[in-house]
Formats: C-alpha cells, structure tokens, sequence
C-alpha cells in the first residue's frame, strides 16, 4: 500500500484510565445480565420440560437443520455483499473477504459479553491486509446505518402490527407507541445527519481536547474521528447509486428471517403458522436482539419473548422456547466456524479490543 493511503492509528500501548473504568464496568453488567439470562434459560427450560424441548428439536431432523444452517448462512451473505458495496474507491474487498469478517464479527458478538463493543471492529481488523482500519471501521460503520435503517422500519412494522393483531392493556399499548415514535424519530434524526453532514463526534472531541480532556487520546484521536465522519458522508455524496441495492439487501435480509421462523414452525408446531405469525415472532426477536445484545446469545431472553408471542397464539406449549434453542444452535454453529477464521487469521482478542483502548 502506497503512503498517502496509510492512516495513523494510535499508539494501543498508553491506557486511558477512564475509558478503562468504564469498560470495567460494561464488562461487569455484561456478566450480570448473563448470569440473569442463564438463570432465566434454566426456568423456561424447567417450566416447559427437557422431554417437550427435545421432541420439538427431533422434528427438525439432520435435514431440517441443514435447511436452517443454510438460511443463515444466506443472511450472512446478504449482509458481507452490503458490506462491499459500502466500500469507496480507491479501496475494495471482495465478498470473499467481507464474508469471513462477519462470520467473525458475528460469533464474537454472540460469544463474549460485550460483543456488540467489537463486533464492528472486528471486521475492519480482520480485512485490515486489505483496507486501512479506519476505512474498515467507515464502511462497517456505512452498512450498520443500512442495517439500522431496515431493522427500525421492521420493528415498527412489527409493533404497528402487534397493536392490530392483540387485544392490549393501555400501558402495553402506551409502551408500543412510545416504540415507535422513537424510532421514527432515530430514523428522522439518522437521514438528518447524512444529509446536513453533522460531525458531533469530531465536534464533540474538539470541544473536550481544548476544555483539556483527554487530551493524549484526542491528540490525533479527534481528527481520525473527523476523517471517519468525512468517510460516511463521504460515501452519501458519491455513491447514491448504491443506496437502493444496499436497502433492498436489508430488506432480503430481513425476508430470510421470517422465513426461517415460518420453517421451523412447521416443524415443531402442530398449528400450521401463517406469515404473520413468523413475522411478529422475528419482529420481537429483533428488538430483544437489540436490548439484551450484552448477554451471550441472548441466553434466557430470547426464549421469553418467544415463548411469550407463541402463547398468545395459542401455538402450543413450549414452542417457543424451542424455537429460540432451536435458532440458538444454528448461531453455535457459525460461531464456532467464526473462530475458527480467527485462529486461521491469527487473530486475538487483545487486538480486536485494541481499537476501543488505544490511546496516544
């Protein structure tokens, strides 16, 4: 790579004692949480029977499974191909690259606590042979406000039709619209920034570098966020072309969701499932996916609104719970085949976090 593309990182060996305490104590809620999510997975599993759960996962079959693995891995694609094409010239990766890095992101985001801290950075670490890192962590960046984009519109999708579809108390009612109002709000806000350009972060380290804060880190820390900012709107301004295919991706993405939720239905549900039912049921998973993300495979929560969607269905007992093991066992899977490429890449986790430390 030529030196006008190379980028400064900063030096990841001085620590910043605050951004450490406060990592700390991120790590310490993440091990709470799952010790709550564990100790929830282990009532449902009480409550609906070990005997239920493995009839409804002899249903699926080796087959099945494969099935299930498959459309998941079809996700995955969906989003690597997103990816790419949220990456500017000069630079390029191939889907080849890009789809080994979320296999990598997402089992780290799965696996760890904090995960949802280093998935992203994951994946700009894991191609940094082919990029520069603050163009992996722009282009990540680009796709997760793709990726946002669709799954805020799907969630409110879900709750508008969560309202329509079941009689309510007034606060859960009360509860769904405050949902989706902010949500169309963070939308409104999200399209606002893009197109006015708004650096709050850079404006933000600006302000605390000259207040006198943090003033080692944001030393180069500050401008490296401003080339960040420049990267994303950047992209807005030179490649509307590739607004629409990356959106519909999202949508795609979305689409196999469902369907893999209607699939497993089928199997271990003796009511035969409708559309709308797998669409509630991957809508709900998506927003605790977002909520709980700290806890490891959102172990124990996911289970809980599952269960919780199926019985107010009427879809039999103990068929969401197994649905959610069910899912869970296709995400061991790809995290297992994610660390694999990171022990192929000669990957650590000290690297990954070397990001979200690094200081100068």
């Amino acid at each position: 790579m030529n030196e006008k593309a190379k980028v400064a990182i900063p030096n990841p060996t001085v620590k910043n004692p605050e951004s450490e305490s406060k990592f700390t104590r991120l790590h310490f809620l993440g091990i709470l949480l799952t010790l709550g999510g564990l100790a929830l997975f282990g009532y449902f599993i009480y409550s609906v029977g070990l005997d239920e759960i493995l009839s409804g996962i002899a249903r699926i079959g080796f087959g099945g499974f494969i099935i299930i693995l498959l459309i998941y891995f079809s996700r995955i694609l969906i989003r690597s191909v997103a990816w790419k094409f949220c990456v500017g010239e000069p630079y390029k990766l191939s889907v080849f690259d890009t789809i080994q890095a979320v296999i990598i992101g997402e089992a780290l985001s799965s696996l760890i606590p904090l995960g949802i801290l280093v998935s992203g950075t994951a994946k700009a670490v894991a191609v940094r042979r082919r990029v520069p890192l603050v163009v992996g962590l722009s282009s990540v960046a680009t796709e997760n406000l793709f990726y946002s984009l669709g799954t805020g519109l799907f969630i409110t999708f879900g709750a508008f039709v969560f309202l329509r579809t079941f009689e309510l108390a007034e606060g859960w009612i009360l509860t769904v619209n405050i949902l989706i109002g902010f949500i169309f709000l963070l939308i409104l806000l999200g399209f606002t920034m893009v197109v006015r350009q708004w650096h709050f972060a850079s404006a933000i380290c600006e302000k605390l570098y000259r207040k006198g804060f943090l003033t080692r880190f944001l030393e180069q820390g500050r401008k490296q966020v401003r080339e960040f900012e420049n990267l994303i709107y950047g992209f807005y301004r030179r490649y509307p072309k590739r607004f629409v295919p990356i959106f519909l991706l999202q949508i795609v993405f979305h689409a196999l969701g469902i369907f893999e939720v209607w699939f497993i239905l089928t199997k271990i549900s003796d009511v035969l499932p409708n559309i709308s039912t797998a669409f509630l049921l991957e809508s709900i998973s998506r927003v605790i996916t977002i909520v709980f993300k700290l806890i490891p495979f959102v172990i124990g929560v996911d289970e809980a609104g599952a269960q919780f969607v199926t019985e107010t269905l009427a879809l039999g007992v103990g068929v969401g719970v197994t649905l959610a093991i069910i899912r869970k066992g296709r995400i061991l899977f790809w995290t297992a085949v994610g660390i694999t490429f990171i022990l192929k890449r000669e990957l650590s986790i000290a690297e990954i976090f070397k990001p979200l430390h690094s200081n100068k």
